[in-house]
C-alpha cells in the first residue's frame, strides 16, 4: 500500500483553509438528486452501469472530475471564487454517502419488497395463506391500483392517490434506514481514531478522491504519467464502447467476461467450474494496484483452492462438500473477531470515557464525544427493538440478526478500510447465518416473514453505508477539517440521499414500470427471499449442523491465516483474501488480482518504491479513465435511449 499511502500524504500537509463552508454543503445537496436519479436510471432501465457495486462509486467520481475540470477554469478566471481541496471533497463525500442509499443493495430491492407479495401472489404459491397475516401493513404497498400502475408503468407518481399509497411506508422505511446509518455513524465515530491514527490503515478507496482534489485539482491533472493510464483506459472503452453498438466493429478482448480455454472444462467433473471468466477491467487494475500484494495473493490463490474444492465435491458426490458459503459466514465473522481483538485496549479507553473514569483518550476532536456516540448506539438499538417488536418479529430473532448484520458491517468496514477490495456477499447474510445455525423450526412464521421482508438491505452489501461513512472520516482526518461541521454535512447526504431515493424510483417506475426494464432489479430479490419464505414455512428445518461445522472450520482458517500473518513476516497470505474468494465478488475480479499481483511485484522487485511511487499515477489514470468514459456512455445512453457498453460485468 505504499502508493496509496504516498498520495495521501501528500494531501495531509494541506490543512488550509480547513473550514467547511455552506457553499459546498449546498452544491453537494444540489448534486445528490442528480447523483441519484442518474444512478437509479443507469443501473435499473438501462442496466447500463453498475456504479454502486464497487467499492469506489463510478458517479460521484465522474462529477468530482467535472468538478476539477470546472474549478481549472475558474482557477484562472477567477480564483478567489475557486473550490479548495476541503470544500471539493466535502461535496463529493456527500454524493458518495447519498449513494448508499440509492445504490444496488439499498433502496433499490426495498422497492420491490414491499409490493411484490400481494402483486405476483397466486393460488398456485400459496403465499397469501403462508404469510399474508404477518406481514405489517404500516411497511406494504397492497393497493392493486396502485401496484398495476407500479409494475406496468406508462403513469405518474404524481398525483395525490399514490402519494397517500406510498407515503407512510415509505416514511417508516426511511426512518428506520436513517438510524441504522446514523448507529454505523456513530460505531465508526468509536472506531475511527484507532484504524487511521494508531494503526494507520491504508484505506485505498481514497487515494483518487485525494489526488484528484489536490491543491482545488490542478496537480494530478498536470501528471503525464496520470494521463497516459487515462488514455489506455478511455481508449479501451470507447473501442468496446462502439463495437457494442456496431458488433461487426472488433473490440478489445479479455476486458470483460471472456471464457477461460473454451470447451476445457466440458467433462465432468470439471463442468462445475465451466463458467470461469477472464476479466481485465482497467479500473480494477487501477484499484488493485494500491492493495498489499500480500492480498493480491490471496484473492486469486483462494479463488483458485475454491475452484479445486468444487471440483473435488462433484468427483466425489459428497453433499456436503464445500459449503462455501458456510465457509464465507465462519471468515466474515473471525474478521470482526480480529478486528475487535486489534482495538480492544482502545474499546477500553472508550469505555472509561463513557462512565467518566480517567482516560488518557482525547475526544475533543471527533465527529461526536465517545459518551454521545455509545448514547447513540444504545438509542438506535431500542428504536430497532421497538420497530421490530412492532413489525411482528420476536426479541431473541431481532437480536440476533442484527447482531450478525452489524458483525457483517463492521468486518467489511475493516476490510474496506485495510485492503479496499469488492465486497459482495451475496449469500452471506443474517437470514441465511441464523436458519443455517438455529434452522427455520425453532423461529416462528411471524420473525421469518419480517427475515425475508428485511432481505431487501442484506442482498450483497455491494453499497453499504458504514465503509463509505469511515472512509469520509479518513479524508476528514487527512485534509485536517472539522469533524462537528463535516459530520452535519453527512447527516444531511443521508437525509436527502434517502427522499432522492424514494423519488428517484417512483419516478422513473410508474412512468416506465418494472416488468420491461432491462432486468429487473427491483423485484428479483425479492423473487428469492419470498421464495426462500415459502419454503420455510412449508417445509420447517432444524439447524444444518453440517453448515456449522463448516463455518467453524472457515472461521479457524481465517484466524489461522491472521495468527500466521501476525507472527511470520514471510507468510505471504491476508484473511481478507480467503474471506473473498469464498463469496461472489472474486468471481470476476479473481484475474484483475492475478495480473495485478505480477505487475505489481515486477514493479517491485525491479524498480523498488522509487518506481512504485513514480508509476502509482498512471493506476489512478487507469481507474479515472475508465469511470470518465463510462459515465460518457450511460449520458449517451439516456439521451438516445438505448442500452450503451458498460464498463462492469
Amino acid at each position: 500500500m505504499i502508493g496509496g499511502v504516498e498520495l495521501a500524504q501528500l494531501s495531509e500537509g494541506q490543512h488550509s483553509p480547513t473550514q467547511i463552508t455552506w457553499r459546498a454543503v449546498l452544491l453537494g445537496t444540489l448534486l445528490i438528486p442528480v447523483n441519484i436519479y442518474w444512478l437509479t436510471i443507469v443501473e435499473i432501465k438501462y442496466n447500463s452501469l453498475d456504479g454502486s457495486s464497487l467499492p469506489l462509486f463510478v458517479q460521484p467520481v465522474f462529477l468530482l472530475f467535472a468538478l476539477v475540470l470546472i474549478n481549472h477554469v475558474l482557477k484562472r478566471l477567477r480564483p478567489n471564487i475557486a473550490l479548495t481541496q476541503v470544500e471539493l471533497l466535502i461535496i463529493y463525500m456527500m454524493v458518495a454517502v447519498s449513494s448508499t442509499t440509492g445504490g444496488w443493495d439499498s433502496f433499490q430491492n426495498l422497492f420491490g419488497s414491499i409490493g411484490h407479495p400481494f402483486w405476483f401472489a397466486t393460488i398456485e404459491n400459496e403465499w397469501e395463506d403462508l404469510f399474508f397475516r404477518y406481514l405489517p401493513d404500516w411497511l406494504m404497498v397492497s393497493d392493486k391500483k396502485s401496484l398495476q400502475d407500479f409494475y406496468k408503468g406508462e403513469s405518474t407518481f404524481y398525483t395525490l392517490y399514490h402519494f397517500y399509497t406510498w407515503a407512510r411506508p415509505l416514511a417508516f422505511w426511511g426512518l428506520f434506514f436513517l438510524v441504522l446509518m446514523f448507529m454505523m455513524l456513530c460505531i465508526n465515530t468509536i472506531i475511527r481514531k484507532r484504524w487511521a491514527e494508531e494503526e494507520k490503515l491504508a484505506y485505498p478507496v481514497i487515494q483518487l478522491p485525494l489526488g484528484l482534489s489536490e491543491n482545488g485539482g490542478v496537480r494530478l491533472l498536470k501528471n503525464r504519467m496520470m494521463w497516459i493510464g487515462f488514455g489506455i483506459a478511455a481508449a479501451i472503452g470507447v473501442i468496446n464502447g462502439i463495437h457494442f453498438l456496431y458488433p461487426l466493429i472488433p473490440g478489445i478482448p479479455y476486458i470483460k467476461a471472456t471464457p477461460i480455454w473454451p470447451g476445457i472444462f466440458s467433462d465432468h467433473p470439471w463442468t462445475v467450474i465451466a463458467w470461469i471468466r477472464v476479466y481485465l477491467y482497467p479500473f480494477g487494475i487501477g484499484l488493485a494496484f494500491f492493495l498489499p500484494i500480500e492480498l493480491l495473493l490471496s484473492c486469486w490463490f483462494f479463488f483458485a483452492i475454491r475452484m479445486i474444492e468444487r471440483v473435488i465435491g462433484a468427483a466425489t458426490g459428497a453433499w456436503h462438500f464445500p459449503q462455501l458459503n458456510e465457509q464465507s459466514y465462519g471468515a466474515w465473522i473471525a474478521i470482526f473477531c480480529t478486528a475487535i481483538w486489534v482495538t480492544r485496549r482502545h474499546l477500553i479507553e472508550v469505555s472509561k470515557k463513557v462512565v467518566r473514569i480517567d482516560s488518557t483518550l482525547d475526544d475533543s476532536d471527533e465527529p461526536m464525544p465517545y459518551r454521545w456516540a455509545v448514547f447513540g448506539i444504545i438509542g438506535s438499538i431500542i428504536f430497532i427493538g421497538i420497530f421490530t417488536s412492532a413489525a411482528g418479529m420476536a426479541v431473541w430473532v431481532a437480536a440476533f440478526f442484527f447482531g450478525f448484520y452489524f458483525i457483517l458491517a463492521v468486518a467489511i468496514t475493516r476490510v474496506r478500510a485495510e485492503v479496499g477490495t469488492p465486497h459482495e456477499l451475496l449469500f452471506v447474510s443474517p437470514q441465511l447465518i441464523m436458519t443455517t445455525v438455529f434452522g427455520t423450526r425453532r423461529i416462528n412464521s411471524a420473525s421469518l416473514t419480517i427475515i425475508a421482508l428485511f432481505a431487501w438491505f442484506n442482498r450483497g452489501y455491494r453499497s453499504h453505508p458504514m465503509p463509505n461513512q469511515i472512509e469520509a472520516f479518513k479524508i476528514a482526518n487527512t485534509t485536517g477539517m472539522r469533524y462537528r461541521g463535516f459530520l452535519g454535512a453527512m447527516l444531511i447526504a443521508a437525509v436527502v440521499g434517502i427522499v432522492a431515493s424514494f423519488w428517484a424510483n417512483l419516478d422513473m417506475t410508474f412512468r416506465d414500470g418494472v416488468v420491461t426494464q432491462a432486468r429487473g432489479a427491483q423485484y428479483a430479490s425479492s423473487w428469492r427471499s419470498f421464495g426462500l419464505l415459502r419454503g420455510w414455512l412449508l417445509n420447517p428445518s432444524d439447524a444444518d449442523t453440517a453448515g456449522t461445522y463448516y463455518a467453524i472450520g472457515g472461521a479457524a482458517v481465517s484466524f489461522f491465516i491472521m495468527f500466521m500473518r501476525m507472527r511470520f513476516l514471510w507468510w505471504p497470505f491476508h484473511p481478507a483474501g480467503y474471506a473473498l474468494a469464498t463469496s461472489y465478488a472474486m468471481d470476476y475480479f479473481w484475474s484483475v488480482c492475478l495480473v495485478t499481483w505480477v505487475l505489481k511485484s515486477i514493479i517491485l522487485r525491479y524498480g523498488g518504491l522509487r518506481m512504485h511511487r513514480r508509476v502509482a499515477p498512471l493506476f489512478l489514470g487507469l481507474i479515472l479513465g475508465d469511470y470518465v468514459i463510462g459515465s460518457l456512455w450511460t449520458i449517451i445512453g439516456m439521451t438516445f435511449g438505448i442500452q450503451t457498453y458498460k464498463i462492469f460485468i
